[in-house]
């Protein structure tokens, strides 16, 4: 098909190439004779002139009674043509604009031309189309899984709620007898690393039916409709599969609400977006087609996509349990040479707001080090290594750049973030403090493990800020107010976060009241950002002076525990703990 399109192609150009040269070719005249005017005037006296064209130019142009033409001169003499006339010679007034002949040979030609242009950057821009979305979709191809439930630990509402797809593609007819259609599309939300693809993945696999994976960033493209051509292509190639599972990653790419301000539905996302919602809506009720989409931002999706008939269940991915956290580690600890002196139960509660994802890559960096080791199997240090690297990244080897100022500003400041801890939040775990710097530029840190929680109260959010802002508290309580740090940027960006939520979004406040400002500011009333910045500008200064007061009773223990992680460096709980309780006793 190609070499007969080139061949045509080919054609084209050399017919109208022909046709150029043709029309150029009969349009051409023989040169003039160039003649002095004192010939010219002769000529005129023998009565050789048969006629003459005057114009604006410097030349006179003619033509003998045999035919042949001639230019000469312009004296440009007002009594020129009527001395001309008297002589009956014709003479014919010419203007500088192009004469009609010329004229239609100019446009025929650049007409030709422009066909031209417009065909070979036509098959060009076709070409190019039809690359783009062959190359994509030859490497679009449906995976035969291995991966069944049993392989998803945790999660088991979502596994329930994704059950009855499996027995929909696998027994259509048993739920259409009932007037029951299968559902055309499930969207899967949760934070990052949750296991949304694995769960798509699960069920096809526990269908027995191809998994045609792609992301929405595949479809956003440069040349428009590309995008919508390849929804098109992905759908026709899913359908002739039979029944299948299409999981479309990051759909926000291309789902994201629809705003006039975008450019009125005719970009190229929003024709890719329509294409979309017009297969979903083409399926039939017994194809045994399933879209499975993932997100982070469900709350950022176009409606259209959100409604029944489209993406018709909306499941969300949870952060797992302990429960789940521990079923996680066994699944991935079992090709692994684990010691028998590991807890994995102990891990499992330590991980308290781990994904599936950050859960697997803590084991791997265990795995990692013990190989470094070449001991043949993983201990309970790899893990707790593995577990700091990483929460806060690798320890820093070269510490000789260090002052000794600097390590006492962070024992500081780390026993500070400890301290509160233990007096605000004792359900809290503080498993480690360190001033031990790391590959992430954290100088030390203090590890604090809330426990499980449902729910967020008011009491304990104020305590996270509390916490965070105690680094900064202990700094200006030793060191004075003109030699408080930049260590604390990041607590204060984590502390101004949890203000900002309680007082925007959760109605935390009596000053503000139950209003959520988030609504009122879609709704136009841009004035309230004065009031929230006043109100958690109060707040934050309040909690923070009650974060100095608490410091400040209890400053002997705070020396006692800085002073000690200046000569260990590091200290667990229990170290904590004894150091604490020493001085409660002593008190």
């Amino acid at each position: 098909m190609k070499k007969v399109k080139k061949i045509h192609i080919i054609a084209v150009v050399l017919v109208i190439s022909a046709v150029i040269a043709g029309i150029l070719f009969a349009n051409r005249s023989p040169e003039p004779e160039k003649i002095t005017y004192n010939q010219f005037l002769q000529a005129v006296e023998y009565g050789n002139i048969g006629n003459v064209y005057l114009g604006n130019s410097d030349l006179i142009k003619g033509e003998y009674k045999n035919g042949k033409t001639f230019v000469t001169d312009n004296p440009r003499k007002e009594d020129l043509k009527e001395f001309l006339l008297m002589k009956d010679i014709e003479v014919e007034e010419m203007t500088e604009s192009i004469q009609g002949e010329q004229l239609l040979s100019m446009v025929f030609t650049l007409g030709v031309f422009g066909v031209l242009i417009f065909v070979v950057n036509r098959n060009v821009s076709k070409q190019k189309q039809g690359n783009v979305g062959k190359s994509f979709f030859n490497a679009v191809l449906p995976e035969n899984v291995n991966v069944n439930f049993s392989n998803v630990a945790g999660n088991e509402e979502a596994k329930e709620s994704v059950q009855e797809l499996v027995d929909f593609i696998k027994n259509p007819e048993k739920y259409t007898r009932y007037g029951a259609r299968l559902p055309r599309g499930v969207i899967f939300y949760g934070a990052p690393g949750t296991g949304k693809t694995l769960m798509a993945k699960a069920v096809a696999g526990e269908s027995g039916v191809p998994f045609i994976a792609v992301s929405g960033s595949d479809f956003v493209q440069v040349y428009v409709g590309v995008g919508a051509s390849r929804i098109r292509d992905l759908f026709k190639k899913a359908r002739s599969y039979g029944k299948c599972v299409i999981f479309i990653d990051e759909i926000d790419a291309l789902g994201k609400k629809r705003d006039g301000a975008d450019g009125g539905g005719n970009d190229e996302r929003d024709q890719t977006l329509n294409a979309l919602l017009s297969e979903m809506s083409g399926f039939q009720d017994n194809e045994g087609i399933v879209v499975i989409a993932a997100t982070n931002r469900l709350d950022i999706l176009d409606e259209a996509l959100l409604r029944p008939g489209r993406f018709d269940r909306h499941i969300e991915i949870q952060l797992p349990d302990v429960k789940s956290r521990l079923r996680i580690l066994e699944l991935h600890a079992r090709n692994k040479p684990i010691d028998k002196g590991v807890s994995l139960e102990k891990l499992a509660q330590q991980t308290v707001y781990f994904s599936g994802a950050k859960l697997e890559n803590l084991l791997n960096e265990a795995a990692i080090l013990a190989a470094k080791r070449s001991s043949g199997y993983i201990n309970a240090d790899d893990i707790d290594r593995a577990f700091y690297t990483v929460i806060a990244g690798a320890e820093k080897k070269d510490r000789s750049t260090i002052s000794e100022q600097d390590r006492r500003l962070t024992a500081f400041h780390e026993a500070g973030h400890a301290l509160v801890t233990k007096f605000i939040s004792p359900e809290n775990r503080v498993s480690r403090v360190t001033i031990i710097p790391s590959t992430k530029g954290a100088g030390g840190f203090s590890m604090n493990i809330p426990p499980d929680r449902m729910y967020h109260k008011k009491k304990d959010m104020e305590n996270s800020i509390k916490i965070a802002l105690a680094g900064r508290a202990a700094e200006e309580l030793i060191f004075g107010e003109e030699n408080i740090t930049t260590g604390a940027s990041n607590d204060l960006e984590k502390a101004t976060e949890t203000l900002l939520n309680m007082i925007r979004r959760f109605g935390m406040n009596s000053k503000s009241g139950l209003l959520n400002y988030d609504v009122l500011y879609n709704n136009g009333f841009h004035q309230v950002q004065n009031e929230i910045l006043e109100e958690c500008k109060a707040r934050m200064d309040m909690l923070y002076n009650e974060v100095k007061e608490l410091l400040a009773k209890n400053i002997k223990i705070l020396e006692a525990v800085a002073e000690s992680l200046l000569s260990l460096e590091t200290l667990d709980e229990k170290e904590l703990d004894l150091i604490i309780q020493a001085f409660r006793k002593a008190g």
